[in-house]
């Protein structure tokens, strides 16, 4: 819910999800229809933690090679800015709601 508000998250759609066959209605296995990232949200949110992943890939530390790691296995880097964008989104909600101290321990967690 933080992703989609700081408007980091994906927006989806679909339709014609049931058919009728043989007189039952039946769901089609399809995938969704990804649309992006979602307009609704908090715009200087967005701007926020876009431009800290931006920097954090370019400066030393654990965050760039985060990055890096990701680049490294074939992600796009604006798919990778934005994976290190959700990954600081998911920190900062961790250390704010806990009070907590950043440690480099968050980046390996599954939180993004």
């Amino acid at each position: 819910q933080f992703w989609a508000y700081c408007g980091l998250g994906l927006e989806t759609r679909s339709s014609a999800d049931y058919v009728i066959q043989n007189g039952e209605v039946v769901r089609r296995r399809r995938a969704l229809y990804i649309r992006g990232l979602n307009w609704n949200h908090s715009h200087p949110l967005k701007n926020l933690f876009q431009s800290a992943a931006t920097t954090a890939s370019t400066m030393q530390g654990p965050l760039r090679e985060f990055y890096q790691a990701r680049v490294a296995k074939g992600m796009q880097p604006a798919l990778a800015r934005l994976t290190l964008a959700r990954k600081m989104a998911a920190i900062a909600l961790i250390l704010w709601k806990k009070g907590e101290v950043f440690e480099a321990k968050h980046l390996n967690s599954q939180a993004a």
